[in-house]
């Protein structure tokens, strides 16, 4: 049996992931998660503050953003990562009729709660598209 052609070949994972969400069960759960998929390093911020002196000092090859912070939204946070490249998908607990701002329509949103293999999948992809580039 020949192996498969690259396009089928297993997705490889981000080393290290930024977490922004402001529940801590739930960046808890994600940290959890993707550790468990072998990812080296998982950050977690609370804040859009945090958030940012985090990817200041070290830039995360992946983020996961929670669209709804105490008082604060992340966008902020998507600016930043976008200008340097960085893959990131959206993640909230309202409705797919969520409003973002216009520069982040195309990103990609996963529901709270999501599954695990959805998680896995969006991680895989987005890493996908990085090495691309």
């Amino acid at each position: 049996m020949e192996p498969a052609p690259p396009d089928h070949m297993p997705t490889a994972l981000p080393n290290d992931v930024l977490i922004v969400e402001d529940d801590p069960i739930i960046a808890l759960d994600f940290e959890d998660t993707i550790l468990g998929f072998g990812v080296k390093t998982v950050r977690t911020a609370a804040s859009v503050a945090k958030a940012l002196e985090m990817i200041a000092d070290r830039a995360p090859d992946f983020a996961l953003l929670d669209v709804g912070l105490v008082h604060e939204k992340s966008f902020a946070i998507a600016e930043r990562l976008d200008a340097l490249e960085i893959p990131l998908v959206f993640v909230t607990g309202y409705s797919a009729d969520v409003r973002l701002p216009a520069a982040f329509t195309h990103k990609p949103r996963l529901p709270k709660p999501c599954s695990a293999d959805a998680l896995k999948a969006m991680l895989g992809s987005r890493s996908d598209n990085l090495a691309r580039r």
